[in-house]
């Protein structure tokens, strides 16, 4: 019986998914959901958020950040560029934004104070967007049902062998190896992905990419205290602003043709 359920929910799993490959040419495994399911589930979390959190009725801040999401969307392929891009600045002080699927874009006021131009503002945009450009969301939708499915087979094993304590135990013990040493280290991928995506995206649309780099060297600044990087979901900032230093002076020249194709955004 125990491989009849692990072969069963295996193939259940890879029916469900597939490997496809992310714009910078890492495998990753998709299929989920599906793009309409996804779409659907970032309108929600979008619409919950607007009702929680206070949205900016200051005309000149939303036009400011509106201007910098409609030169980033500009560049984007077709698929996303075709969609209707729906922004929102919220009050909060906490230096944040985010991207979710079917073209949703949230920006705390708080980013202002940390990202000091309208470049630095694109680093940070440009970041999130890269996020649904490389299918991210959809990847942690499916590792996540991954991890959720070899635990509950485990547990049922473990319960057959052992008893319900055992399988108790496998389920709890399991969910922390899983947070640690499985779903963690891919969102660290992901976001050094969504930087090499985002500095990219910012240059074709004509803003400075070097400019990643001060705004992370003002998050840096800006926050106080964080977690060992094994522990985090994030880059440590050290490691993220060198990567975004290496790769700047390649994007130099990406930038000044946009430049010389009219691609300068002023926006504020």
């Amino acid at each position: 019986m125990k491989p009849v359920l692990l072969g069963l929910a295996i193939a259940l799993l890879v029916s469900a998914c597939a490997t496809t490959t992310s714009p910078t040419g890492r495998r990753q495994m998709v299929g989920g959901v599906s793009q309409a399911e996804l779409d659907q589930l970032g309108a929600q979390a979008f619409a919950q958020t607007k009702q929680k959190e206070k949205v900016s009725t200051d005309g000149r801040q939303n036009g400011y950040v509106q201007c910098v999401v409609d030169a980033l969307v500009a560049q984007l392929p077709p698929q996303y560029r075709g969609v209707r891009w729906e922004t929102a600045v919220f009050v909060d002080n906490e230096p944040n934004a985010f991207a979710l699927p079917g073209g949703k874009v949230g920006v705390n006021s708080g980013i202002l104070t940390v990202a000091k131009n309208q470049d630095q503002l694109a680093a940070v945009i440009g970041h999130e967007i890269g996020h649904v450009i490389a299918r991210h969301h959809e990847e942690r939708i499916t590792r996540q049902m991954g991890a959720q499915t070899g635990l509950s087979v485990l547990g049922m094993l473990a319960g057959a062998a052992y008893g319900d304590a055992a399988a108790s135990t496998v389920n709890q013990l399991g969910g922390m190896t899983a947070q640690t040493a499985f779903l963690l280290p891919g969102s660290r991928t992901q976001e050094s992905e969504a930087d090499v995506l985002g500095q990219r995206l910012m240059a074709e649309a004509g803003f400075d990419p070097a400019q990643a780099v001060n705004l992370w060297q003002n998050m840096m600044a800006a926050s106080s205290g964080r977690s060992p990087q094994w522990m985090s979901t994030h880059p440590d900032p050290s490691n993220r602003i060198r990567e975004l230093q290496r790769d700047a002076p390649a994007l130099a020249g990406v930038y000044q043709q946009a430049q010389a194709a009219g691609r300068r955004p002023r926006c504020g």
